[in-house]
């Protein structure tokens, strides 16, 4: 059957930003494979790992509104494509550091090349698909974002047991570098991201007043659940290689533990965003984080061969979660000012995770890794109120 233009232009479109999340996925997401190297390599503490994953995941917080800005002058296109470019350039930075300041400022840059990915592909996807089927749409996005989190690390991993560290940041950092060229081009093609024309100011047709957030309690609620449930995955995937490795696991052993819970997150995406449709966003969300925290405390207790079985159901339910919330952003801001609504929604999300490390890694040096991820587990359940406050926001919406 032959497709409509349009509906190869929307496809070309989703491709485009698919490939942006699953390169920028694997910037943030290889790092968890990096960390516990530089921890031995530079005799860091874990609350100086949890700082440097805070350095980029801090930046990548902080540029997410601020790229939404620049998106609204520029482009989504052109933003996305410098914001690629500039982490890629950040990664071959990396293998010249020589130490904890070197890495962290680094990561910084880094993490300010991130902050474009989330806000902008989104937001060109979802305008792409508008209402119908955006949220389907997005679901196959965040699936290449964790498609990218199970490839890179495993690629990474492997180039460093063989080469080294430096060798691996190099070889991704010409990767992103590459991809940045080639989104822009491709989404020139398909004519998306363009740089606005200018508003006429006396058609009032054209003015969104403030930042288009129609359902104002709505998204702060949404917004909660992020904000617990991305804290609760970066701080657990910053500590979890330490965790396996306490139990006997090597590192090439951790690039393969990595793959197999982000397997489970890519399949998580889709097992969610299916659930949503048949059963309730609601419902799904209040699964996914009962068995994250179950399962987490499971991994903990659990001895390695069992751990390691675990991972992949742990992720289902560890990053399914973030792919319902995603597709619900749109219900309740204004088309128009959906790359700014993305960007806060983010930029909060993203904010608690770069924190979370630092913090329970300030845990961890104290009473163990085994005791700051049960901590992490027990704040997982916080989102079960919030869940109930949300479903009549959502049948009003």
């Amino acid at each position: 059957m032959s497709q409509t233009p349009e509906t190869k232009r929307r496809r070309g479109i989703l491709a485009s930003g698919g490939f942006a999340h699953f390169i920028h996925d694997g910037f943030t997401d290889c790092l968890f494979v990096l960390l516990p190297l530089w921890a031995t390599g530079f005799g860091l503490s874990h609350a100086q790992v949890g700082f440097l994953k805070m350095c980029m995941s801090g930046s990548l917080a902080a540029g997410q509104v601020p790229a939404g800005f620049l998106a609204e002058r520029l482009g989504e296109r052109a933003v996305l494509a410098a914001g690629t470019m500039l982490a890629g350039c950040g990664f071959l930075l990396l293998a010249l550091a020589d130490g904890f300041v070197g890495l962290a400022v680094v990561l910084l840059i880094a993490g300010t090349g991130c902050a474009v990915q989330h806000p902008l592909a989104s937001s060109v996807i979802s305008t792409a698909y508008g209402g119908g089927k955006r949220r389907a749409a997005l679901g196959m996005y965040n699936f290449a974002g964790d498609l990218g989190k199970v490839v890179v690390p495993f690629t990474v991993a492997a180039i460093v047991g063989v080469y080294g560290w430096q060798t691996g940041t190099l070889f991704y950092g010409a990767v992103g570098v590459v991809a940045g060229v080639a989104i822009f081009i491709v989404l020139r093609r398909f004519g998306a991201g363009e740089r606005p024309p200018p508003k006429d100011h006396h058609d009032e047709n054209q003015r969104v007043v403030g930042w288009g957030i129609r359902h104002a309690r709505g998204f702060t609620v949404l917004s909660s659940i992020g904000v617990i449930d991305s804290s609760a995955r970066l701080a657990f995937m910053t500590f979890l290689p330490f965790l396996l490795m306490e139990k006997g696991l090597d590192v090439t052993g951790v690039g393969f533990a990595l793959a197999l819970i982000f397997s489970g997150g890519a399949a998580g995406k889709l097992v969610c965003g299916l659930a949503a449709e048949k059963i309730g966003i609601l419902r799904t969300v209040i699964i996914t984080e009962l068995a994250t925290g179950g399962l987490i405390l499971t991994v903990i207790a659990a001895d390695l061969t069992l751990a390691m079985a675990m991972l992949p159901l742990l992720g289902i339910a560890l990053n399914g979660t973030s792919s319902v919330l995603y597709g619900t952003v749109g219900d309740f801001v204004d088309p128009e000012r959906q790359a700014r609504a993305f960007g806060v929604f983010y930029t909060l999300g993203v904010g608690a995770g770069a924190l979370a490390p630092l913090g329970y890694g300030a845990i961890s040096d104290v009473y163990g890794v085994a005791a700051a991820l049960t901590v992490l587990a027990c704040t997982v359940f916080l989102t079960l109120p919030l869940c109930l406050a949300l479903r009549p926001i959502l049948k009003a919406a």
